[in-house]
């Protein structure tokens, strides 16, 4: 039996599997940056994952913030106590996005969730040019910058007024509840990303179509055109942002004549698919 584990900073994916039988368990999303050893153990236990310790060998473990040794200790100290007879492994959400996505070929593999990242994959190697930069200085394309651009707008009165009722009637919100949420409670990102569900609601609308493809335009400008074969070899994408706006993406790599790979909602099961295949347990579907 293994446990794989994919985490973005709203959600992580947890797959226990013999190979044949596989169970999923959802959590909050994880990033050492901001939660402690004690929260992600507590939370671990609370989502019943402790039933799996005893006949799990081994954990696989692919997070937001594991960028360090460090940081990885923090999760991994975490994954232990609820694991304590396993084999842990701890890694950067990135590696996870590409062994899910790039099927040991060449690529280059992107996040974008809550938060944005790519890197490239040589096959072997993951190489990261342009760092993350979190959702105040960065994440380009992500569900933190969209609503970060989305509040923005609100408050200073430059949505179209059908939005801008429509806003105020589905939230009926403050600018001291947004500063509160963004500037002094934690996980700021996360309440950002929330705002996604609204515009998804609009996403016929002509101008919010519009700042999606430029969100993911400038995404594509800093964290694809790095690569000097950008045009050589696929771009895959994985994340909830990339999945729900798939035909906005698409239309963003056809005008910037990149060739469009996977694109991967929950790459957790690809990446379970990865590691029974490398362990030489039987396979399941991937989803």
């Amino acid at each position: 039996m293994i446990l794989v584990a994919d985490s973005g900073s709203s959600k992580c994916d947890w797959i226990v599997t013999d190979g044949k039988n596989q169970t999923l368990l959802s959590t909050m999303g994880f990033n050492p940056f901001f939660h402690n050893t004690d929260i992600i153990a507590a939370k671990m236990i609370e989502a019943g994952l402790g039933d799996y310790a005893g006949e799990t060998k081994k954990v696989f473990y692919y997070g937001a913030g594991c960028s360090s040794p460090e940081f990885n200790l923090v999760v991994r100290k975490a994954i232990s106590s609820v694991f304590p007879h396993s084999e842990v492994y701890v890694d950067h959400d990135l590696a996870g996005a590409a062994h899910a996505t790039c099927d040991h070929k060449p690529g280059i593999a992107c996040i974008l969730g809550t938060g944005s990242n790519s890197c490239y994959f040589d096959g072997e190697n993951i190489i990261e040019k342009v760092p993350a930069l979190g959702y105040i200085l960065g994440d380009e394309g992500s569900g933190a910058y969209f609503g970060k651009k989305l509040l923005a707008a609100y408050l200073y009165n430059r949505l179209p007024p059908k939005i801008y009722k429509n806003f105020q009637d589905h939230y009926n919100i403050s600018k001291k509840e947004i500063f509160e949420n963004v500037y002094m409670k934690p996980n700021a990102n996360v309440y950002l990303a929330s705002f996604m569900r609204f515009l998804s609601g609009l996403r016929d609308d002509v101008q919010v179509r519009e700042m999606i493809y430029q969100g993911f335009s400038d995404f594509i400008r800093i964290h694809v055109w790095c690569y000097e074969n950008n045009r050589e070899v696929p771009v895959h994408f994985v994340g909830s942002i990339a999945h729900y706006f798939e035909d906005l993406l698409r239309h963003a790599c056809r005008v910037h004549h990149l060739t469009l790979g996977n694109i991967l909602k929950q790459p957790v099961y690809a990446l379970v698919n990865y590691h029974l295949q490398n362990e030489g347990i039987i396979a399941a579907d991937a989803r």
